[in-house]
């Protein structure tokens, strides 16, 4: 990658294992750590960067005229010639584990996630278990640190099957593939990956894309991955197409199911592209939905 730019270099690792020809303008975002709890846990949202997505018919409402996707965030109050998404990971501790849901973009490209953890009194060696919804570059970078040392050396690293096959088919992947294999540990979907924390198989975004939902006390909370992207296209919306899912007729179908689910039990959920924090719940609105921000 020598000579590529900032931009350049995120665009590759987000698209690594994405599908071709997306364009993403990752930007810097100050370190944060928001710790509230969920039962006897303690959950803490952690930013990594921005990434900008283009509103130009390639990736939210793709086919479509970009002037209906703009519509959707005029009437929600926001630019309509692009859409801003947050990179944030979800951090869980826990009795006996010290859980990582996702590690952001990476040092490589300027990620703040290692700051945001130190906010928030953890140190990298003592992070137990890494949780992969799947292997797209802005949820895998962060896994090594800048010279492609494991930045979360006594962490496992645990993903879906499916999700690990569809990683190791990307040439683009082989060197993360390779200083990561002997860290990780493959489950099918559905199963309880670490005590109090369950996968939900939500495919369509990618093979093995996993949510995982965490239940302590009796609250529960689901961190749905790249379900939803917008909090406000992908809710308003959920039946357009998005780009970066490699099943858009899954992807569409998942969305929907998903979403529809999670305003009928009000469970919580935080979604990695939402504004920081991301936490809050699910409500129907008109045809879709909307995001209600909030915490246990």
């Amino acid at each position: 990658m020598r000579g590529m730019t900032m931009t350049g270099v995120a665009t590759a690792l987000i698209l690594a294992s994405a599908p071709a020809a997306l364009l993403a303008k990752p930007a810097p975002a100050a370190p944060a750590a928001t710790p509230f709890k969920l039962g006897a846990a303690t959950l803490v949202p952690l930013r990594d960067m921005l990434n900008v997505v283009p509103n130009d018919g390639s990736v939210f409402g793709k086919g479509l005229d970009p002037a209906q996707v703009a519509a959707v965030l005029a009437k929600a109050g926001a630019p309509t010639d692009s859409l801003t998404l947050g990179v944030d990971a979800l951090l869980v501790e826990m009795p006996g584990r010290t859980v990582l849901i996702d590690t952001g973009l990476g040092p490589k490209v300027g990620g703040m996630l290692q700051a945001s953890l130190a906010a928030a009194h953890v140190a990298p060696d003592a992070v137990t278990d890494i949780l992969i919804t799947h292997s797209h570059g802005d949820h895998i970078g962060g896994l090594l640190t800048a010279d492609g040392a494991l930045a979360f050396p006594k962490a496992t690293i645990r993903m879906a099957a499916a999700e690990w096959a569809f990683l190791k088919s990307h040439p683009a992947s082989a060197a993360t593939v390779a200083a990561i294999a002997a860290k990780v540990q493959t489950f099918a979907p559905g199963a309880e990956v670490v005590p109090g924390i369950r996968s939900v198989a939500l495919a369509g975004h990618t093979p093995g894309h996993s949510g995982y939902e965490i239940v302590s006390q009796g609250q529960r909370l689901i961190d749905i991955g790249d379900t939803a992207h917008s909090a406000i296209v992908s809710l308003a919306e959920p039946d357009w197409t998005v780009g970066y899912d490699t099943d858009a007729a899954e992807g569409k179908a998942t969305r929907r199911a998903e979403l529809a689910k999670l305003a009928a039990s009000h469970e919580w959920l935080f979604a990695p592209h939402f504004p920081y924090p991301g936490t809050g719940k699910i409500v129907a609105k008109g045809s879709g939905f909307a995001f209600v921000p909030g915490h246990p």
